[in-house]
Order: structure tokens, then sequence, then C-alpha cells
């Protein structure tokens, strides 16, 4: 999505921009309401959202459900799970994973050279996606990696190898953590974290969406641009103004806009106008988590429906609600809304505060989730793992 570079967050006027992320979509599609399991705050359906009801999953050649016979009902295929959690609960501790953004040439290639299940795991996303992706990672060029439809499976793999040796290294992350989360594609490292996804069908989702999205760049041109040091009302009613849309709430004081190119522009002017700090016009190919990402949206509703998808064991807090979800229906839409939807970061490190989580570990390439959450949460513990060097995590 962005050629942009990790960089340190720091508040208002020098926050950096860590995902691009873009506006809201009022009437995302919507797969039949899902049943309730007693969690707190579970994503209600949109209002007005339409419904897709009974969906058969057929698992495709391949898939981590290959070799069942016959068709089945929605999730009812159990997905191989990723990683065996011990019975112990760590109730203050959450897993979070990166999105775009954070992928840099070079990534996980000391922990390919070093670890045997690192190598079995991006061995494994090469047959599955059928060419070299592991020397995107480790080679590039650039240009290549930076394609978002390689960018989102190669940031995927990348941190679930460093969370898959991490647990290897440091066996006390086995015990459950109280949450996991991920911003934007990084939901998907979430949920296989979690046990909701299998590692080949998150590989697989992840290709087709960064092509989705990719083609709705294409056909829908659009343009995005960081607000730093204004807050949200404000941001929002600058969009209002300008045509313009919400995309990303990273952090207080640092939201991400989008839209046509003509009304990010009047944004800026108008945000400036109104005394943002600074506004920072980003170099992507479309106006990603906006309405113009609804006909990738769209294409995502038979992906996800197809898809083999599980009840989550351990919560997952979604981008679009910024609340729990662990049933496999409420995690279908989940993952087909927040395509054109916000993604409510600031809003999910809130609700983990509250639920007295204080330590976060971030798998990925980079630190800004980690960044973002020390500075909001100015007492919980945060540590990186992010190259081979950070794999033994002192809890």
């Amino acid at each position: 999505m962005a050629n942009l570079k990790e960089t340190p967050y720091a508040p208002a006027s020098k926050a950096e921009v860590s995902e691009i992320a873009t506006g809201e979509a009022p009437e995302s599609r919507r797969f039949e309401t899902a049943p309730r399991r007693g969690l707190p705050q579970v994503q209600e359906p949109t209002d007005g959202a339409s419904r897709v009801s009974g969906v058969r999953d057929v698992p495709g050649p391949g898939s981590d459900a290959a070799g069942v016979s016959g068709t089945r009902q929605l999730g009812s295929v159990a997905a191989t799970q990723f990683l065996t959690y011990s019975d112990a609960i760590a109730s203050d501790r959450a897993f979070v994973f990166p999105g775009q953004g954070a992928q840099f040439v070079g990534m996980g290639k000391d922990l390919y050279e070093q670890f045997a299940s690192a190598r079995e795991l991006y061995d494994r996303a090469d047959e599955i996606l059928g060419f070299g992706l592991s020397k995107v990672c480790f080679d590039g060029p650039e240009e290549v990696l930076q394609q978002t439809r390689n960018t989102q499976p190669a940031i995927a793999v990348t941190s679930l190898a460093l969370l898959k040796v991490a647990t290897e290294v440091t066996p006390a992350l086995l015990d459950r953590p109280a949450f996991v989360a991920g911003h934007s594609l990084g939901e998907y490292a979430a949920l296989v974290a979690s046990g909701s996804l299998g590692f080949e069908t998150a590989i697989r989702l992840l290709r087709a969406r960064g092509e989705l999205m990719q083609q709705s760049g294409e056909r829908n041109p659009g343009t995005m641009a960081a607000i730093l040091g204004l807050d949200l009302n404000d941001c929002e009613e600058v969009c209002r103004e300008s045509g313009a849309e919400v995309c990303n709430v990273n952090a207080p004081g640092q939201v991400v806009i989008g839209g046509r190119r003509e009304a990010v522009v009047r944004a800026l002017d108008y945000a400036k106008a109104r005394g943002a700090a600074k506004v920072i016009p980003l170099s992507v190919s479309g106006a990603f988590h906006s309405s113009l990402m609804r006909p990738a949206a769209d294409g995502m509703v038979h992906q996800i429906a197809t898809a083999s998808i599980n009840m989550s064991p351990i919560p997952v807090i979604a981008n679009c609600s910024a609340s729990p979800i662990t049933d496999e229906l409420s995690i279908r839409n989940e993952l087909v809304d927040q395509v054109c939807s916000p993604v409510r970061w600031s809003s999910t490190v809130d609700y983990l505060g509250e639920q007295g989580v204080t330590t976060f570990i971030e798998f990925g390439p980079g630190r800004v989730l980690t960044g973002i959450i020390k500075r909001m949460l100015r007492k919980s513990n945060c540590a990186n793992v992010n190259d081979a060097a950070s794999v033994a995590v002192a809890l």
C-alpha cells in the first residue's frame, strides 16, 4: 500500500504513521448474525448491512481442510492449530501484529537462516503461493515487495515465523494470552495465533485480499494523508466538509484520511486552517480502508465465505469495532468489513488497557504498534520480536 519506512511513534506533530488504512463504508456486506458466546461488547452487525446466508464451505485443493470429502457447513472444518497453548492464561498479556508499512527488504532472513521452524513456514508460503515470496522478503527488489499483493502475505509470514520461533525459545509465551489484535492485515496473523485460522488459509486469503485491493486502487484512484495534532472530532468535520473519509485512527492526534485526490487535498487545507500540527501526504497506490475499496470488500465475500474459519479460543479485538469477537460468523464479517472501514487502533489500545492488559508483545517487522501503545499506556510493558536477536523474550 504505502512506500513508507517505519520510524518510532512520537506524539502530536512528531508522530509517524504506522499503517495505512481508509474510511468507513456504510453498508458493507455481512454474513448471517453470529450466535453470542458470553463475551462482553461483541461486535454487532452494521445497521442496514446486507447479509450472505446459507453459504457452504467447500475446501479447495491443498487447503488446510484438503482431503475432507463432501461439502460441509460453514465453519465446521477445524483449522490446523498453529500453536499449542498451555492451560495457563496470562490475563495481563496481549499479542499484537503489525500491518502494511512495516515491511523492508531483508525482513526474516536471519530467522530463516537460524531456525528450522521459520524455514518451514517461509518454504510453505512459497509452495502455497506458487512463487518465491521468501526471496522477495529477503532480497527484494523493493518495488516488488511494496506491491500490496506481495506485502500482505510477506508481513504475515514474517510475523508468524517470529511468533513460532519465539514460543520455541521462550516457552512461557505459550501461556494463553488474554487477547490478540492485529492492525489491518495483521488481524489475519492474530487469528492464526488465536487458533481461528490455519496458516495456509491466512496466506491464501491475504494474497487474494492484496490483489483485490491493488485492483480497486487502480480502478478507483485515490490517495491518503496523515493529520497530526488534531483531535478525531475535528478530523471528522474536516472530512465532512471536504468529501474525504477518516481511515485509520492510530492514536490520539494521529489520524489517517483518504479518498479521491481532490477531496484529500481540500481536507489537508481545512485541517491546517483548524490548527493541525502537521499534515503528511502519503505515497500510496489507493485509498485503502475507504469506500473506494468497496469492490475489494465485495470480492472478499466469497473468499471469506468458503474459507475454513473457526471460533477463536482467544478473543480477537476487531479492527472495525475495537471490541472482542470470538464466534466464527463475526470473524467472517470482520474480515470483509475491515477492507473498506477504518482501523480503530487507538480504541483497541484503550480497550486492552481497560481490561487490565499491561504486557504487549509485538510480533513482526518494525516496532510501530508497541511505540504507540507505550505512549498511550505509559505503565505498560512492551516487547518487540522483530528479528532473530529478539526472539528470547523476558517476561
